[in-house]
């Protein structure tokens, strides 16, 4: 299986082009679309007006490389960061670039994983997946530069999202690859035995974590976002070890819909089985 080389492709292999060229909307034969979306799901992304188109996903194996440490000293470790910043953006571009293949308008239920393997212990798989769908309205349901809309919302927040007059704009997210340095023999014996906060690894989280959310408030901002839902923070060591930390903030930047009908207002319901 070898990878396309065009710039338009992203370096998709060619069999995903022609699973994508296969169903595409004009493509004879084409009525089967393929999703990993629930049947609740399914029904109610129908319910908000959209169709599912098939399931997309994008991949990068990327060797992450080493970074010198300090024993004692907390700071972020910039070009580990940076790898996982670049390898998901890989993933997540090869995903998009598969949806407007098909010819969609959004990807939702979107999921960033990463999977290491026996064969490279500093190489590891970053994958993007999700659902792609289509409106059967003529609304601008695409980013401002023309490209699909992504989205980690679930079907029934998606539809949710909807109702309540806004859209989903872009998955937006912050990484930051934190090392927690070691706290010295005095500092240690001080609170020996003792009920006491550490200042030392208190500053280090509330530093990677800030890091982390600002970042993916940034690429909120220059989506044209007006806020973001859904966020997520989550923390892990991968393969560092337990004093270097990844903290993720991820989340669904989105936008007010032009002339959305006012929200609906709940009904109050009575009871009359006594």
């Amino acid at each position: 299986m070898s990878l396309s080389t065009s710039p338009e492709t992203s370096g998709l292999p060619a069999d995903a082009l022609v699973r994508l060229a296969d169903s595409e909307e004009d493509a004879p034969g084409a009525t089967i679309f393929t999703s990993d979306l629930s049947v609740n799901e399914f029904l109610l992304i129908k319910e908000a007006g959209f169709r599912p188109r098939g399931l997309v996903f994008g991949s990068s194996i990327f060797h992450i490389g080493y970074q010198r440490r300090g024993l004692r000293s907390s700071k972020e470790l910039g070009s580990l960061t940076q790898a996982m910043y670049t390898a998901r953006e890989l993933a997540m571009a090869r995903m998009e670039e598969e949806a407007k293949i098909l010819g969609a308008d959004g990807v939702v239920a979107v999921r960033l994983t990463v999977k290491f393997y026996d064969w490279g212990r500093h190489s590891a798989e970053f994958i993007a997946i999700g659902t792609a769908i289509s409106a059967s309205d003529k609304k601008k349901w695409r980013t401002p530069d023309g490209a699909p809309f992504t989205s980690d919302l679930s079907g029934q927040d998606f539809w949710t999202l909807i109702q309540t007059g806004y859209a989903p704009l872009g998955l937006v997210l912050g990484t930051c690859v934190y090392r927690v340095g070691y706290r010295g023999p005095a500092s240690t014996a001080k609170t020996f035995m003792r009920n006491a906060e550490l200042p030392h690894f208190t500053q280090a989280l509330y530093e990677a974590r800030e890091l982390a959310m600002t970042r993916m408030q940034e690429e909120a901002r220059q989506l044209g976002g007006e806020g973001i839902v859904g966020v997520q923070l989550i923390e892990n060591s991968h393969f560092w070890g337990s004093h270097v930390i990844e903290f993720l903030a991820i989340g669904t930047a989105v936008r007010p819909l032009d002339g959305a009908p006012p929200m609906p207002q709940p009904e109050m319901i009575m009871l009359l089985d006594g």
